[in-house]
C-alpha cells in the first residue's frame, strides 16, 4: 500500500484559497522559473522546485478531492490533472449529468469509502489527499501518513483553511524535508502515530 500524502501549496497564514475560492498568488512559484515541470511547458519552476516536486508527482497514482474542488475545476475536463492516473472525488452527489463514465473518477461517499477506493487503484503509488475540509476530515481519521506543503510568502488574513475544519490537535514529527524554492518553501511532515 503506497503512502498517503496531504498536500497544497499554502499562505504563510494557513490558506489554501480566499474567501472566495480563489488561491490568488499561491500558485505563482508553478509559473515563476524556467524549468518546464510538465510536458505542456505552462507550468515552470526553479530547478530547485523541479527537483522536489517532479519526483513527487511521478509516485502519485491516486488524487482525493472534495466534490467542492470538483465543481470549482470543473471536474479538469474529465482529465486528472498533472497526468495522475485517477481521482476519487468525496461527495453525497452523484457525479454530473452527462458525466463521462468512462473518464477516470470515481464519486464515493464518505472519507472512508474514498480512501479504500483510493488505496485500491493506487497500489503502492502515493496517495494524494488535497488538503481542505476533506483532508482534513481524513488527517482526523487517521488515515493520512504524511503532509506536505508548499508555504507562499503571503498573508490572507482568512479564507479556506489548509486542514480544513479541523479542531482537534494532531501532532506532526520534525520536517523530514525543508527545501527552499523561488517564493516558495517546501515541507514535508510525517504524521505522528
Amino acid at each position: 500500500m503506497g503512502k498517503v500524502v496531504m498536500y497544497s501549496s499554502v499562505s504563510a497564514d494557513g490558506f489554501v484559497a480566499d474567501e472566495n475560492d480563489q488561491p490568488g498568488p499561491l500558485f505563482d512559484w508553478l509559473t515563476s522559473g524556467t524549468v518546464p515541470l510538465d510536458e505542456s511547458g505552462a507550468l515552470k519552476v526553479s530547478q530547485t522546485s523541479y527537483d522536489y516536486t517532479r519526483p513527487y508527482w511521478d509516485g502519485i497514482g491516486v488524487t482525493i478531492a472534495g466534490r467542492h474542488v470538483f465543481d470549482l475545476t470543473d471536474g479538469w475536463d474529465g482529465k486528472p490533472p498533472g497526468g495522475i492516473d485517477h481521482v476519487v472525488v468525496v461527495t453525497h452527489r452523484p457525479a454530473p449529468e452527462g458525466w463521462d463514465p468512462e473518464a477516470p473518477f470515481h464519486f464515493v461517499d464518505g472519507v472512508e469509502a474514498a480512501m479504500a477506493k483510493a488505496q485500491e487503484l493506487a497500489g503502492d503509488r502515493v496517495v494524494e489527499v488535497a488538503a481542505g475540509d476533506v483532508g482534513g476530515q481524513l488527517l482526523a481519521a487517521g488515515l493520512v501518513d504524511e503532509v506536505r506543503m508548499d508555504v507562499v510568502p503571503v498573508v490572507f488574513g482568512s479564507g479556506k483553511r489548509f486542514f480544513g475544519s479541523v479542531r482537534a490537535q494532531h501532532l506532526l514529527e520534525d520536517p523530514v524535508e525543508v527545501v527552499q524554492g523561488e517564493r516558495v518553501l517546501h515541507l514535508r511532515y510525517p504524521v505522528r502515530r
